[in-house]
């Protein structure tokens, strides 16, 4: 029996239902249901649509005849941009959907919501049937992909490829982010040892000047034209789904410092003529591409442009304010002083700064509660003013704080939006997909009222610095793993990012009934397993982190680090890490939240715990996330014994892979936390703990190299640099040689397995004490007025509350330069009150804070702490109160 039709109603006083973008999102409902084999009748209210089929009605939210089913239903579609609604229309019967949005935007993606139920339904006539109204709208404004050409070998082919564009715009739209953040000139952190320079400045690769003589002698005038064609065809294709363009410049540099190697030269510009050149080029960009919206542009010294170089600024964004229409400038922000943000306001474009979310890698979603000290502001340090150094005056002079986090730029009287970006630095290559984290993102990007993310898509600067190697840009030496379009793997991913970031709250139904496309009768433990090992990686990188640098730093590939060294070192790689350098000393990349081995130790031996999270604490995450990773693994595995399906078997390798990481990681750091112990102590049974601890993290080690033997291929390629490239078995012989040293050190001092000193007992259990502690409420006080005091009440459950010897409040402006201050709380009936002193409150900035509870044991625990998703804020911020105009 055929199945019943479908009609797609537009009335013809909708102006809003018949825009170009909505247009095309009808064609994709359309699509999605023909593929179904069920006719489809694009109709209006001249024609009355066929009653024994299912009529969808596509109207704006303020359209009488939407009203009126809105009405009925009981709902409303909030006023606000990108909300949508999909309500079942009594009237019609029980088979008529009203789908609707506030704004076009919205209206597209209630189209495409219908659309995806379509695509992913065996019974199409349910998938739109709408049981209870849905009303949605975005927690974010700035729902962003940046999607990086770093390199001419891996990029060049889906950047030129128009068809890929259609695809991959067309799944952004559906997965609704907002905004593409197109970026060139990323090959290089800076201009030196250039090879592979292709758009990394990139106006002469697009346009040609007249007047200048500016030119690439190596590429063909028609190869630039294509490439200019390119950017106005993607960023054309993207205002026709409804998605905004970002272009990203993110180099200015014209001269190739020590780069024989270099495949295209700039010919015929000068200094005296580079700021005017730059002008001019960007408005014929501008010009030339009209549906670009926005340029994202790196204006700190890895630009090739020194810092404090204000005339230059000045120069080159006048060509913005010259192209005669809005365009949203997005800086990023590092090392970013008041004079250069000053220049791009007066403009007169819109400003939004980007600043970086976990530094150059994705942790978990909360913002640092505190930035490492290495980041803070120098007192004493001298200043290189050569080579590079000279370039970097501000970032890494009087304002560093500026490099990975949102530094000062969260000001409440802030005339500039904020966007965070996630760098490409914890994950590149494997399978990631938690929908709990992908909702913390969504719930607190926003933080002081930051208006979303950006996130580097998965692969984001695979073979830069030259690197690319012949075969496909997702890295499988089994090809037949390889999708279509790279991206394709990634597509939950996507699904979860776009989806979560504009609804934290989304039903599960939004992500699951891609899983059971995906993986059919496996869909279940797949959810499960997946987002289990997605946490391990980011809870790495927040944990242990030893450089802030995407380009000395691949948690997923992980260069070792040894625990053991002489004179307490070992040699490393990674520069910007506490001395002396070894595992033990790595710090947290959220110290206020984390400590690492070395300092957790010394806090428990001094009897003086500060509450935060130790090595062994993260050891029991890392232990029980891939337990349960691996344990849904292997139900996939039993209801899929032959794994024939690639989308399976590309999912098994990956988490079996992270789950074998986490596994590592927690032998690590239960290996570092007993060295530690032991050189501290003597404590022979902590170390001969160590050496057991690291033998256990070389086993998972090799498991990683064994479920990735054969299916990735042996060189992984993000940089030149060792630790950018290879493979997991290349790691092998750093970690044996660090085995191996703790081994010897074990035997040499002894095998005597007793504890000699009680202390050792005492602080291991200070060590492990995890979440425990009494039942705690607090409810954040109102916004707050400045330069009143702020009261800060901790209320405690009677039944638990006994055991608690004190309370400290911890607080400080939202502002990442600054050190918390803190106070001790006065215990009431009940609760534990404190306030913040007006003097204090009296600033531009809100106030962010959290609890140190100490108990008559001698321990101590944060709160609010880390949830057992890992994905809530570990502190609580209240904004100021709106002051009248």
């Amino acid at each position: 029996m055929p199945a019943d039709p479908i009609a797609i109603v537009r009335r013809r006083e909708d102006g809003l239902a018949r825009r170009p973008a909505v247009d095309w999102a009808i064609g994709e409902l359309r699509a999605a249901v023909e593929a179904k084999a069920i006719r489809v009748d694009l109709l209006d209210e001249a024609r009355e649509p066929d009653r024994t089929g299912i009529v969808l009605t596509v109207a704006d939210s303020r359209d009488p005849g939407a009203e009126r089913i809105l009405r009925a239903a009981g709902v409303s579609v909030p006023d606000v941009p990108e909300a949508l609604g999909l309500v079942r229309d009594a009237s019609g019967g029980g088979r008529s959907v009203l789908a609707c949005g506030s704004d076009e935007r919205g209206l597209i993606y209630a189209v495409l919501e219908l659309a995806d139920r379509v695509a992913h339904a065996a019974d199409p006539s349910e998938a739109v049937a709408i049981d209870s109204p849905v009303v949605e709208r975005p927690a974010n404004q700035v729902r962003s992909v940046a999607r990086c050409f770093a390199s001419e070998t891996d990029d060049k082919p889906w950047f030129q490829d128009e068809d890929w564009w259609r695809r991959y715009l067309s799944m952004l739209v559906a997965q609704r982010f907002n905004r593409l953040n197109l970026m060139v000139g990323l090959g290089y952190n800076f201009h030196w040892h250039i090879t592979d320079s292709y758009l990394y400045f990139p106006y002469p690769f697009l346009v040609d000047l007249p007047g200048y003589g500016v030119r690439v002698p190596q590429l063909l005038d028609e190869e630039r034209e294509r490439n200019l064609h390119m950017v106005r065809f993607a960023s054309r294709e993207a205002v026709a789904r409804g998605l905004d363009f970002q272009f990203g410049i993110w180099t200015h540099a014209y001269e190739w410092i020590d780069s024989p190697e270099a495949r295209y030269t700039i010919e015929g510009l000068t200094p005296d003529r580079h700021a005017a050149y730059c002008r001019d080029a960007l408005q014929a960009l501008l010009e030339a591409c009209p549906d670009i919206g926005g340029l994202t542009i790196r204006t700190h010294g890895e630009s090739g442009i020194p810092e404090r170089s204000w005339d230059f600024w000045k120069t080159v964004l006048d060509g913005v304010a010259r192209c005669g229409r809005r365009v949203r400038l997005d800086l990023h922000p590092k090392g970013l002083d008041a004079e250069t943000l000053e220049i791009a306001l007066a403009t007169g474009m819109p400003i939004t700064l980007s600043p970086k979310y976990a530094a150059e890698h994705m942790g978990l979603p909360y913002h640092q509660a505190a930035i490492r000290e290495l980041d803070r502001p120098p007192t004493d340090r001298d200043q290189e003013t050569t080579g590079k150094a000279a370039y970097m005056n501000v970032c890494e002079g009087s304002r560093p704080f500026t490099r990975y986090s949102y530094a000062d730029f969260l000001r409440e009287d802030r005339p500039y939006d904020v966007v965070f970006r996630i760098w490409p630095g914890t994950q590149r290559v494997l399978l990631w997909g938690d929908p709990a984290m992908a909702s913390g993102f969504g719930r607190l990007a926003s933080i002081a009222g930051s208006q979303g993310i950006e996130w580097a898509d998965p692969l984001s600067l695979k073979g830069r610095e030259g690197t690319a190697l012949p075969g496909p840009r997702d890295g499988y030496a089994d090809l037949t793993l390889s999708p279509a379009d790279d991206w394709d793997k990634y597509a939950y991913t996507y699904r979860l990012f776009g989806r979560l970031t504009y609804d934290p709250d989304a039903d599960p139904e939004t992500w699951r009934r891609h899983l059971r496309s995906a993986y059919g009768p496996v869909a279940a433990p797949a959810e499960r397993a997946l987002a289990s090992a997605s946490r391990i990686l980011p809870l790495v990188t927040m944990a242990h982190h030893p450089s802030a640098s995407n380009n000395y730093y691949w948690p997923e590939v992980y260069t070792d680090i040894g625990i053991v060294g002489e004179d307490g070192s070992v040699e490393t790689h990674y520069y910007d890490t506490p001395e002396p350098k070894r595992f033990g000393t790595v710090g947290p990349l959220d110290p206020e939240v984390f400590a690492g081995a070395e300092g957790s130790v010394r806090e428990a031996l001094e009897g003086r715990p500060s509450g935060r999270y130790s090595p062994l604490d993260v050891g029991g995450w890392l232990e029980r996330l891939s337990d349960d990773a691996l344990e849904h693994l292997a139900r996939i595995e039993a209801e899929a014994p032959e794994l024939s399906d690639t989308q399976i078997r590309r999912l098994v390798t990956d988490v079996a892979i992270q789950a074998a990481l986490g596994r590592f990681f927690a032998g690590k750091m239960r290996a570092a936390v007993g060295y530690e112990l032991f050189t501290a102590t003597g404590d022979q049974a902590a170390l001969q703990a160590a050496a057991d601890a690291h033998h256990a993290a070389r086993t998972a080690w090799t498991t990683a190299v064994d479920r990735a033997s054969g299916v990735y291929v042996d060189d992984l390629t993000y940089g030149p640099q060792s630790w950018l490239r290879g493979t997991w078995s290349d790691r092998l012989p750093a970690i044996d040689a660090d085995l191996d040293a703790m081994t010897e050190l074990a035997r040499s001092v002894g095998s005597d397995a007793t504890t000699t000193d009680p202390a050792t007992d005492w602080a291991m259990q200070l060590l492990t004490h995890g979440s425990r502690g009494p039942v705690l409420t607090h409810r954040p006080p109102d916004p707050f007025v400045p330069g009143d005091g702020i009261r800060i009440a901790l209320d405690v459950d009677d039944a638990t509350g006994e055991g608690i010897a004190g309370v400290s409040l911890r607080y400080r402006h939202v502002d990442q330069s600054k050190l918390y201050e803190q106070v001790e709380m006065e215990r009431g009936e009940e609760r534990y009150v404190a306030t913040i002193d007006g003097r204090y409150s009296d600033s531009p900035y809100a106030m962010q804070y959290l609890f140190v509870v100490r108990d008559t044991d001698g321990r101590a625990w944060l709160h609010p702490g880390l949830d057992a998703d890992l994905s809530n804020q570990p502190y609580y911020v209240i904004r100021q109160r709106p002051q009248p105009i």
